[in-house]
């Protein structure tokens, strides 16, 4: 099985979802094309059979379910989970300042990022900002650049000899990029800028100040499928938007009865405790107001499965040394089973039984990745879902070369591995 007809379409959402409010914003709108009907936390449910719905908080994670006709007591949910989320620079409140005649805007390091791609890249904005209208309500809105609009030049060599042998980067002082030429004492408000970039996407909405924005830095270069038998993804945030965007895929596809859920959570880069991330409530309270009691919870819960799809650690040809040499994950040899003693992943020996006989029935391989022994391992939403709600759960993920950075690799024939495996598991009646 070699799939990859859908890479354009990942590529096309990777490029329109360069935050997690975007990625949220595109989920959502593909869900309201299928014929997904949105609810809103704040009023009074009336869930019908077979309903199809979904549910955003903060604008930046997303809870897609079908009821299909099966009652979710008696066949609990069969659940995928992802982040929309990256690790990426994140413009401070008051960023602006100018140095010797540059424009520029102080940034904070989100999520555990490799820094030193970001250097010599040519960058945009895209965020949230929220305004104020001129009855002084307040409002928000998204907002991308979408064009080259900073830069964080590197250092010349000549100015700094052992900088391929030892180079060392202060987040405070080295990343603040270059926007433009500024020979003014007083810098321009970036409040402003961004009042005229919200004026410009929102022509027939009245946006009298920004009060606020939640706003990074992004690369624009668009992802692409390369090598010389075209067998790779290059594309920024694949981390984890690859799986957002196969998972949605999967339930778009998915023709069967069983409920079936699928969520894409924020801030799982920085821990996920938050009110939308995977450490917090999103996901038990839509459980709990889909199932009429904590009964009904309790067994919901106790005959559902959840798949946390995160990428895998591809073994790298250059530093082989660092993988435990049984467990290497090989790109385009299918998705990787997640495992850790210590519940740095959720994967249990009957969850991964399960995963291995689903891709076994569907022609799809499988691979398994363990970290080594002498190396601390990471994690994903799979812990910390299963605890709160207390789900059955397995970790997996499409390997990928130089996760977190501002770049990332992945196999072109994976997705759809990824998607065959996925579409069986929301079919799985057991």
């Amino acid at each position: 099985m070699n799939d990859t007809s859908l890479n354009p379409q990942l590529i096309d959402f990777i490029q329109r979802s360069p935050t997690p409010f975007h990625a949220a914003a595109e989920l959502k709108q593909r869900l309201l094309q299928a014929g997904y009907v949105e609810l809103r936390e704040g009023d009074r449910w009336q869930l019908q059979p077979g309903g199809r719905y979904l549910v955003v908080r903060n604008g930046s994670s997303l809870i897609a379910f079908a009821l299909g006709n099966a009652d979710p007591t008696e066949n609990g949910f069969r659940m995928v989970g992802a982040h929309t989320d990256s690790p990426c620079l994140r413009v401070k409140p008051e960023p602006q300042f100018v140095n010797k005649g540059y424009y520029q805007l102080g940034v904070e390091v989100y999520g555990g990022a490799l820094l030193n791609p970001w250097f010599d890249r040519d960058l945009s904005l895209a965020g949230r900002i929220s305004y104020r209208d001129p009855d002084r309500q307040p409002g928000s809105v998204l907002i991308d650049f979408q064009r080259p609009v900073a830069i964080i030049p590197s250092l010349a060599i000549h100015l700094d000899r052992e900088v391929n042998t030892a180079r060392c980067i202060n987040a405070q002082t080295q990343l603040p990029p270059v926007l433009m030429r500024s020979d003014e004492a007083k810098p321009q408000e970036f409040r402003q800028l961004l009042l005229a970039q919200a004026r410009q996407q929102y022509p027939d909405l009245a946006i009298e100040a920004v009060l606020d924005f939640d706003l990074c830095l992004y690369d624009c270069q668009p992802g692409v499928v390369l090598g010389l038998k075209q067998e790779f993804i290059a594309a920024a945030r694949l981390d984890n938007l690859l799986s957002c965007f196969i998972g949605l895929q999967a339930l778009l596809a998915s023709d069967a009865q069983l409920p079936r859920l699928l969520v894409c959570s924020d801030h799982e880069e920085v821990g996920s405790a938050s009110a939308c991330g995977a450490d917090g409530p999103f996901l038990k309270s839509v459980l709990q107001r889909i199932c009429a009691d904590s009964e009904s919870l309790a067994r919901c819960i106790d005959r559902s499965w959840l798949i946390s799809a995160d990428n895998a650690h591809g073994i790298h040809p250059n530093y082989a040394d660092k993988y435990d040499a049984n467990h290497g994950p090989l790109l385009n040899r299918g998705p990787v089973i997640k495992i850790n003693a210590n519940q740095r992943y959720a994967t249990s020996s009957e969850t991964a039984a399960l995963f291995r006989l689903l891709c076994e029935q569907a022609e799809v391989p499988v691979q398994s990745f363990v970290v080594r022994s002498d190396m601390a391992c990471g994690s994903t939403i799979g812990p910390l879902t299963a605890a709160n709600i207390g789900v059955r759960t397995l970790d997996i993920g499409v390997p990928t070369f130089a996760m977190h950075s501002i770049r990332e690799l992945a196999g072109a024939a994976d997705t759809g591995h990824l998607f065959t495996a996925l579409e069986a598991f929301f079919a799985y009646n057991g």
